[in-house]
């Protein structure tokens, strides 16, 4: 077994040798790409390069970027010093930045565009460790600083006599549990957590998911959920052990347009991903003539029954066969072109995903991977198998990995990939790690097949001034199965009745509304139109016929702009931060009640 990402990485080049490897778009627009031996090479120069400037074997290290190579170059080049990666998503704030700059006590960080350099910048005047800054990009604006170096600067320092035999070396030295890097949580329950995770647990991630997955050096990867995540992070790393390609994408917006020029056979999503293009899917249909609806109506039930059979590793009937078939050819593989020619598999996890949307782009014969994990435990504790699954659910539980529920209805975990504790923080580690067990704050349960549940987070489920237990999610994903509700949070904590804030789908609301000859000006004039409120009204009654009287949003407030990461209402990986839209809107939540 490799013990080491690095060694992992060199082991490969010695196989693929100029095999391409990472893949990116230079300013020009066009693709151009690394092979083997020159990720290998660079990455050795960055490790060179930092030893000749004094950062080594636990050293805090900063990558402050967007996805580009150099961002992988940079993280290998630094675990081969052995010193340890601390991301940052691309967008943070210079208070975010500076929180994690202090408590790591970060002498020297990478960053990718001048947005992120200027926020650096800042830092050298408001924290006391940073002290060296080195871009990406050699085209920016450096402020004649001596602290700051360009890239190829940077690279240049390797020549200055280390020799590859004393990288070797010092790489053999390293033990196989040694901390790789801290990732640092959104910070949707309070203050940021540095989530330690070794190389043993990176390692061990790998290893498992080759006993689940069907990946090989033929796949190709488009790489756009942020790599400061586990999740992409993880990920990176498989591609890499896998010997597959890795396309870099900077601006995660346009991966609808990139994904028919890259045509990746894999890709990371999480669930808003899929909200998204089902709800442009929806908008087209409206545009076309009622024909052409009901033939790709038609096509889609027959590939939900399809996907019936393709869940249970059943044996199709020969008549579904031969409709599918026909099916396939007229609308489904067609539908499927919007992620390129060759796409077969998009894992997808951050959040729950509801089950609705999941069997419908199933139907449409795309094999989309649901899973469960964190970063705590190095991403994947659980997913769809490729044969057997089984929707309402996350997967089964990974190979190696053993996962328990408490009395209290929480999710344990426990296995090699459990991260190391919270960087700096005892007490926070206390709480969650017993006795090797992960407690993840998830209510869960185990369907009767064995396939894992995750129903809501603990701290979520709140308790309404009738003593009712309600869980959030479970309403906030009926709600969004509506096809005019884009998103949907749900309040009631101590409160007499459940309340919701809602932000429609602007698209389907506007071609409703136009069909009623309402005058349409602009989203903030639409949700105060009394029609609109009524036409909400009537579709809140008719979804949630089937809750109790306690679950059931007996107010709503109509949002006139969706959550986002600009507004600060979505985490990085676009999961809702709760805490901060309900301190945001307490207002009309107020008025609510």
């Amino acid at each position: 077994m490799e013990r080491h990402i690095v060694t992992m990485v060199r082991n490969r080049a010695l196989r693929y040798g100029t095999r391409e490897v990472l893949r990116y778009k230079d300013a020009g627009g066009s693709y151009k790409s690394y092979n083997w031996q020159e990720l290998v090479q660079l990455s050795n120069r960055v490790a060179k390069s930092l030893l000749t400037l004094g950062y080594g074997s636990k050293s805090n290290i900063g990558i402050f970027s967007d996805n580009k190579p150099e961002w992988t170059l940079a993280d290998l080049g630094i675990l081969a010093t052995r010193a340890v990666t601390v991301p940052f998503f691309g967008t943070a704030s210079k208070q975010q930045v500076k929180y994690i700059v202090n408590e790591t006590r970060m002498e020297l960080m990478f960053v990718g565009n001048q947005e992120q350099l200027d926020k650096a910048l800042w830092l050298f005047d408001h924290t006391e460790s940073l002290t060296k800054v080195i871009s990406f990009d050699p085209g920016f604006n450096l402020a004649n600083d001596t602290r700051c170096m360009g890239w190829h600067q940077f690279l240049g320092l390797a020549d200055n006599g280390i020799s590859d035999a004393e990288l070797e070396k010092l790489l053999e030295q390293a033990e196989p549990d040694e901390l790789a890097t801290i990732i640092y949580t959104s910070g949707t329950t309070g203050e940021p957590k540095g989530v330690m995770i070794g190389q043993d647990n990176f390692m061990t991630a790998m290893l498992i998911h080759d006993d689940r997955l069907d990946v090989t050096d033929q796949d190709v990867s488009l790489c756009f959920l942020p790599l400061s995540h586990i999740y992409e992070r993880t990920w990176t790393y498989y591609i890499l052990h896998c010997g597959a390609v890795n396309v870099y994408l900077e601006n995660p917006r346009k991966v609808i347009d990139e994904l028919p020029l890259v045509n990746p056979t894999l890709m990371c999503t999480v669930p808003r991903f899929f909200e998204k293009t089902y709800e442009g899917i929806l908008a087209e249909e409206a545009k076309w003539s009622s024909i052409k609806r009901k033939v790709f109506d038609k096509a889609i039930e027959i590939g939900y029954m399809h996907s019936e059979y393709r869940k249970n590793a059943a044996k199709v009937p020969l008549l579904l066969k031969l409709k599918h078939t026909i099916a396939e050819k007229v609308v489904l593989k067609k539908l499927r072109l919007v992620f390129g020619r060759n796409i077969r598999v998009m894992p997808c996890s951050g959040s729950a995903i509801r089950t609705e949307l999941l069997r419908f782009f199933h139907a449409t014969g795309l094999f989309v991977n649901y899973g469960y994990g964190a970063s705590e435990t190095t991403a994947t504790v659980s997913c769809f198998k490729s044969d057997v699954y089984e929707f309402g659910s996350c997967g089964t539980v990974m190979p190696g990995i053993t996962v328990k529920i408490n009395e209290q209805g929480e999710i344990l975990v426990k296995g090699n990939t459990i991260f190391k504790g919270y960087y700096n923080k005892p007490l926070e580690t206390a709480k969650v790690l017993n006795d090797g067990w992960y407690s993840t704050g998830d209510q869960g349960d185990f369907t009767v097949n064995g396939n894992l549940v995750m129903k809501d987070r603990i701290n979520d489920i709140f308790k309404t001034s009738g003593g009712k237990y309600v869980s959030p999610q479970k309403v906030e994903l009926l709600l969004c199965n509506d096809p005019f509700i884009e998103q949907a949070i749900v309040v009631g904590d101590n409160r007499k009745y459940i309340a919701a804030l809602i932000v429609p789908s602007f698209i389907a609301l506007k071609a409703e509304m136009l069909k009623t000859g309402a005058k349409i000006t602009n989203e903030a004039s639409m949700i105060a139109d009394p029609a609109v409120i009524e036409f909400f009204q009537n579709r809140l009654d008719l979804i949630q016929e089937e809750l109790t009287s306690y679950e059931k949003a007996v107010k709503f407030t109509l949002l006139p702009e969706p959550f986002s990461i600009e507004n600060e209402a979505l985490t990085s990986t676009l999961k809702i931060k709760r805490k901060v839209i309900l301190s945001r809107y307490a207002e009309l939540i107020e008025k609510m009640y």
